[in-house]
């Protein structure tokens, strides 16, 4: 691995360790924006965009828009697009999560998205999320938070209480996977969660609303193997993309107007006001076309492009009669061009084959993934933004192992090179249609 690739995963680890939540996520990206020159914009107000600008936007703190303007109008060189999601499957705390069990303190939790569930059972976890609350003066605020240090955990059934759990064992969502966070109190009312988190996190005489909280394992993103060929952590499904996307804008020489779109939301079908399949990216959209001088979308649709980027699934080698024999994508044997017949992911001939040439001029190599006929496959924002917008799209990702656990497993050398293609993807002079002969 080379030094760059070795300071890339560095701070990509940083990264997905600072950002348990779609909520740290944004803000993460929102830092790394505006170290590198990057404003906010309000949404409620008008935009004087001009060429050379970058700004960003979010919605909900948990959506993030950034763009660049260029210098070449769109009716030449179209709007370059790369997407991703910045959910990922976990454990969401209940509204009114109390629970004295047995002499323990639990907290009720809802299955967020796809989530593995075995994975979860025996891990350091904490909590972090987004509270609203009412201060002092009865003004309503909103803060993010972060337990950071371990608090909770979910113990496994001992074998001596099920001799099946080797071979049988299925886990119900309500009633095995509250976590224990402390002893309940003896001869006390059960503890008040909110009042636990306004002592913990607010100013004196404040009182929590309402809040959107999760558990996440604590443990750090780590660089793995005898080789170091892999990286390990939580939330690489998607919070790698949202990185490399993010990366890859900044590195864009500003020629051509170029923007990175990360909505929450996609684990659970993207239909939200800051999902995919919301009016998010469109309304940003039309503002950039309007500041070009009034053209419509219509009109540079076909000389645009839009990469959804959003982790592949690696042939396991442990399971590896899951995979068709042809598509087998392996860790570190670059990014996977993602297909489905059925319209999940957006890929298309087109598209594939820019991107193809795309990895031929920066050296990059380039893989497959297409499911067993007879097992179905996930979906992307790839087929929501393209049949909203009308924009030729390609669904990518990073092979990953693992997914939708809370501890997942990527090659090392994969993240820096979709960074690479992407860069490319930005730069690359002229619009992006293909000559019909």
């Amino acid at each position: 691995m080379t030094d760059r690739a070795q300071q890339y995963n560095a701070d990509l680890s940083a990264f997905l360790d600072a950002s348990p939540t779609p909520f740290h996520a944004v803000a993460s990206m929102s830092r790394l924006l505006e170290q590198a020159g990057y404003t906010q914009l309000d949404e409620s107000e008008s935009w004087d965009l001009k060429a050379g600008d970058r700004h960003f936007v979010t919605r909900n703190g948990s959506s993030i828009i950034a763009f660049a303007v260029g210098s070449q109008p769109l009716a030449k060189s179209g709007i370059r697009m790369a997407g991703a999601h910045t959910d990922s499957p976990c454990l969401m705390v209940k509204p009114q999560p109390e629970m004295n069990n047995a002499g323990y303190f639990q907290l009720g939790v809802e299955v967020y998205g796809g989530a593995l569930l075995n994975p979860w059972f025996d891990r350091d976890l904490s909590i972090a999320g987004r509270l609203v609350y009412r201060d002092a003066a009865q003004q309503l605020k909103q803060t993010t938070v972060d337990f950071e240090q371990p608090v909770a955990m979910i113990p496994s059934l001992a074998i001596h209480l099920d001799r099946e759990a080797n071979t049988a064992r299925t886990v119900n969502t309500q009633n095995h996977i509250p976590p224990v966070l402390m002893m309940a109190p003896q001869g006390e009312t059960a503890t008040d969660f909110r009042r636990l988190l306004a002592d913990r996190f607010l100013p004196a005489k404040s009182k929590v609303l309402d809040f959107e909280l999760c558990f996440y394992d604590t443990q750090s993103a780590a660089m793995i193997g005898l080789k170091q060929e892999f990286l390990a952590s939580a939330r690489l499904d998607n919070l790698l993309s949202c990185y490399v996307v993010t990366q890859a804008l900044l590195a864009a020489d500003g020629t051509n107007t170029s923007l990175m779109v990360c909505n929450d939301h996609e684990e659970v079908g993207s239909v939200s006001a800051i999902g995919a399949d919301g009016p998010f990216l469109e309304a940003v959209v039309e503002r950039i076309v309007q500041a070009d001088g009034g053209s419509s979308l219509n009109a540079i649709a076909d000389k645009s492009m839009m990469i959804s980027c959003d982790n592949a699934h690696a042939a396991h080698p442990n399971f590896a009669d899951k995979h068709d024999g042809a598509h087998m994508p392996m860790l570190n044997g670059g990014p996977v061009i993602k297909v489905n017949v059925k319209q999940r992911y957006a890929t298309t001939s087109v598209t594939s084959a820019l991107f193809r040439q795309l990895c031929d001029e920066v050296d990059v190599p380039v893989q497959t993934f297409v499911s067993r006929s007879d097992l179905g496959c996930g979906s992307t924002i790839g087929p929501i933004t393209s049949s909203r917008l009308g924009v030729p799209t390609l669904d990518v990702g990073i092979p990953q192992l693992a997914m939708h656990s809370c501890r997942e497993m990527t090659g090392s050398q994969d993240p820096l090179r979709l960074s690479r293609v992407l860069e490319a993807f930005f730069n690359r002079a002229g619009h992006l249609a293909i000559e019909v002969e």
